[in-house]
């Protein structure tokens, strides 16, 4: 027997033709689950109820948001990079899971997880923008997991970096000599984590394996987060 068997449950995935979604979709399309792959902007404030909404019974969320990540000096930021940050990766998630609870309530279970990043968990010089923006999705996942953390509904994070995907590492970004001598220094793996080991650990905590787990971060990273 599969211990990751979706058979039967819905998964609504977010931004799913970007950053971790592509892996994510066909990950849980092989476990068995109906995947409802959205790929459309969130940026208006009433889309991601109607996303919902259209997607039906949600048995599971996965915030899958991120844009590529601005190298602009702090003192240099300019309002609209702030913003654009911000009302793609951090305005939609309260969004989303104001949403989705009602339903999740009503049925006394559910999983949501937010794909984030550990640029909020180490400091990156010329990231304050995105790194910002990321810190914020992992403080609202901490709070509404604590709060939820016996309604039956787990709301985790997965905080990463240096896992292998077409938004923060393209081909040629990985064929950069530069990048090679980057990761051999700085992440203690020696290597990008894969995209399916990342999509199988996202699996994992939306599984019943994973249900006592309740408003945490974990670093996907190959140690580049000291612990």
């Amino acid at each position: 027997m599969n211990p990751l068997d979706f058979s039967g449950k819905r998964v609504l995935i977010i931004q799913a033709n970007e950053f971790m979604g592509p892996v994510l979709a066909e990950v849980f399309r092989e476990l068995g689950a109906n995947v409802f792959a959205d790929d459309g902007s969130l940026e208006e404030i009433g889309r991601p109820a109607a996303l919902v909404a259209e997607a039906g019974e949600i048995d599971i969320l996965i915030a899958n948001l991120g844009v590529p990540a601005p190298a602009t000096p702090a003192a240099d930021v300019g309002e609209d990079e702030w913003r654009h940050a911000f009302a793609r990766m951090v305005d939609p998630l309260p969004r989303l899971v104001r949403a989705v609870l009602p339903q999740m309530h009503a049925k006394g279970t559910g999983k949501i997880i937010l794909i984030g990043s550990a640029s909020a968990l180490r400091g990156i010089k010329r990231a304050s923008t995105y790194s910002a923006a990321r810190g914020a999705q992992l403080a609202y996942i901490q709070s509404v997991g604590v709060e939820l953390g016996r309604s039956g509904i787990q709301v985790n994070a997965i905080a990463q970096n240096f896992v292998d995907n077409p938004t923060y590492f393209p081909p040629e970004v990985q064929a950069n000599p530069a990048f090679k001598e980057r990761l051999s220094r700085e992440v203690p793996l020696g290597r990008l984590v894969s995209a399916r080991e990342d999509a199988m650990f996202v699996a994992y905590l939306a599984s019943p394996h994973a249900d006592c787990f309740v408003g945490q971060i974990f670093p996907v990273c190959g140690g580049w987060v000291p612990r």
